[in-house]
């Protein structure tokens, strides 16, 4: 491996134990291996840290344990600690597939987004929603969210852009959207299931109210006036049915 990793794995946690070892496991599993692991935690009273100090011969790891503002202050903390081109972030109680590392062998362009497909998995056993997963048009990406877990970002994105802490569950997708809207990045789609995602965690299963007020806006600014009203006729048709 170089001295700058291709791939920086972020990993906010938190009191995981019961799921960062089987976390770590899937990534040492990978055979890319040209990347490190950056573990960013809240200051965990379990056994995290213990766990995640006794992969550090196995796996190339940064760790932290501090108090944080939540999830995305714990990544944007991964962001300023690592040092790989591109950048990737995971939950703990995600599990990477074999297709990370397809995706991962295609990187080449540091000012392109490289995006797969995200399988979703219920660890309480309910059946499958349908995970928006595939290729994302500004339109698409204006409707529903994708999994950050989708995604590589170059590291060139967070000379421009960070988490907002003002939304505690859909930073990401305010991102996204965001992005999406920046002719300066490309976005790279393949048809690769990179991820296995949990769809018990924080994120999918918690509502965001201020970022709901405030996407329209967000929308309107970042993917242009063509996109917003589409998207807002489709909100007034949506209501209307559902009064």
């Amino acid at each position: 491996m170089s001295g700058t990793p291709a791939i920086s794995i972020i990993i906010a946690t938190y009191n995981t134990a019961e799921d960062i070892g089987g976390c770590l496991d899937a990534i040492a599993a990978q055979s890319f291996n040209d990347l490190e692991v950056v573990i960013v935690d809240g200051g965990s009273t379990d056994q995290t840290m213990e766990l995640v100090r006794s992969y550090a011969a196995h796996i190339p790891l940064k760790w932290c344990s501090e108090k944080d503002n939540g999830i995305y202050d714990a990544l944007n903390k991964g962001v300023k600690m690592a040092s790989g081109r591109w950048l990737y972030f995971l939950g703990a109680d995600d599990r990477l597939l074999p297709g990370f590392s397809e995706l991962a062998a295609k990187l080449q362009d540091e000012r392109a987004l490289y995006y797969g497909i995200t399988k979703e998995y219920h660890s309480d056993g309910r059946a499958p929603v349908g995970l928006l997963t595939g290729k994302f048009s500004k339109y698409r990406m204006a409707k529903g969210a994708i999994n950050h877990q989708a995604i590589l970002y170059p590291a060139a994105v967070f000379q421009y852009y960070a988490y907002n802490l003002r939304y505690r569950v859909y930073s990401d997708y305010e991102l996204n959207i965001r992005l999406w809207g920046d002719a300066r990045f490309k976005k790279l789609f393949f048809p690769i299931p990179v991820v296995s995602y949990n769809m018990t965690g924080f994120s999918a299963n918690n509502p965001d109210t201020v970022f709901l007020a405030e996407k329209p806006a967000i929308i309107r600014e970042s993917l242009g006036w063509l996109v917003y009203v589409r998207f807002m006729l489709k909100e007034w048709k949506r209501r209307r049915k559902q009064s």
